[in-house]
């Protein structure tokens, strides 16, 4: 059973890539709740897709997608409504952003299956919890590698391809943020004594870059003096990769996927005795209060050029629709500075070549509503709407499985 579901969802991103014409990446828009606005299926402007603003079952959100890598690697979603597949089962709103690296294929795959995994445990479970969180993401996880060990032979690079995760999961008054990767959730809430708005960090990340991380990975592997490596005055995984935690990368979790025919820049010297990266989840819940605003999901692309304080503070004091757009135009006008050029000039750069000047970079800010915390959603507008599907897939396998 498990090989055809793997098999479905592979499926289901060969025949959305195999349809795409356009040159840019257009987004699959289901349900009624995404009329607000006036761009049902989201707008297109140069290498931007944006839904300027929508309706999910605890308030609004407004979503951005900005392409920087040739392949588009960053994917995204939010679902609105059932949480599983029993009728009176929990409902309320999904978030996911999905940063891939090496490759876009990790990120779409990740984006067709982990929602539904979800689901599928939260009717096991009947609720929506930590357990079931955690286990849609190891199922996504050991699907994606049933899908590397089918392919192994005939295009052993996929093993190289991988992608961060952070999802967020509004149910019952409650807020769960899941993450393995550096994304980032960061809560806007709202301090009347001081008349402004905290930047409270939702998710836990894993890079390299943070001490706390680098003491993990030395913890977990004591016998491997160069389990982390400052490089080019970066601190990386095996001198590799800066997460510690992702789907995929197949190739630095199992040994068997870390030899020929895989290509020799890719393999260690040694065979690994376990995983050197793992796809365990860092868990939070958060109880929403009155004082919690709005929540910002996004891609380390944007935490990259702005502060947590500096992105909050733009959400509170900007109209709700175009938000995530105009916070990325603000991180793009940081990455133009620290290159001592214009903005303008900045986005003549096309795809491939803009990926020296920042990263691409997913944005979600989703904004609750106090009425919309304790009540049932189940008569709420069910959507569906994912960004950054790419376009040329023929051009796209051919990278994928020759790099």
């Amino acid at each position: 059973m498990k090989i055809f579901k793997i098999a479905r969802h592979y499926l289901v991103v060969l025949i959305a890539e195999n349809n795409m014409v356009t040159r840019c990446w257009r987004p699959s828009v289901k349900g009624s709740g995404s009329r607000r606005g006036g761009d049902l299926n989201g707008r297109f402007k140069e290498l931007m897709w944006y839904k300027d603003l929508g309706a999910h079952a605890n308030g609004e959100f407004s979503m951005a997608v900005i392409q920087a890598n040739n392949l588009m690697e960053d994917q995204s979603q939010l679902e609105s409504g059932p949480l599983s597949s029993v009728k009176l089962g929990p409902h309320g709103t999904f978030i996911g952003v999905y940063d891939g690296h090496g490759g876009p294929e990790t990120s779409r795959f990740v984006n067709n299956a982990l929602f539904s995994n979800l689901k599928k445990f939260a009717t096991e479970h009947q609720e929506i919890s930590v357990d079931a969180i955690r286990k849609a993401f190891l199922e996504t996880e050991e699907e994606f590698l049933s899908l590397v060990k089918t392919q192994w032979h005939e295009k052993p690079q996929i093993a190289t391809v991988g992608s961060c995760c952070l999802v967020g999961v509004i149910c019952s008054g409650l807020l769960y943020t899941a993450n393995v990767g550096d994304s980032r959730a960061v809560l806007g809430r709202v301090d009347k004594a001081a008349k402004s708005v905290a930047a409270i960090q939702l998710s836990t990340e894993h890079n390299a870059s943070i001490e706390s991380v680098r003491d993990e990975l030395r913890l977990l592997h004591p016998q491997d003096s160069r389990i982390v490596v400052l490089k080019h005055n970066v601190w990386r995984v095996k001198g590799i990769i800066q997460v510690s935690r992702s789907i995929g990368d197949a190739y630095l979790k199992k040994s068997e996927f870390n030899q020929a025919p895989l290509l020799a820049r890719f393999r260690l010297p040694e065979p690994f005795p376990k995983p050197i990266l793992r796809a365990e989840p860092s868990i939070s819940i958060h109880k929403l209060t009155s004082k919690d605003q709005f929540v910002i999901f996004a891609s380390d692309g944007l935490w990259d050029h702005l502060s947590n304080e500096e992105v909050v503070d733009i959400v509170h004091n900007h109209p709700r629709s175009g938000i995530a757009r105009r916070l990325i135009k603000a991180a793009l006008h940081v990455a133009a500075k620290k290159r001592e050029m214009r903005y303008s000039d900045l986005k003549k750069i096309d795809r491939g070549v803009r990926r020296h000047f920042h990263d691409d970079i997913t944005v979600v800010v989703v904004f609750i509503e106090p009425y919309s915390m304790n009540r049932s959603s189940s008569r709420s507008s069910i959507l569906s709407i994912k960004g950054g599907t790419p376009s040329s897939p023929k051009l796209q396998f051919q990278h994928i499985f020759s790099k």
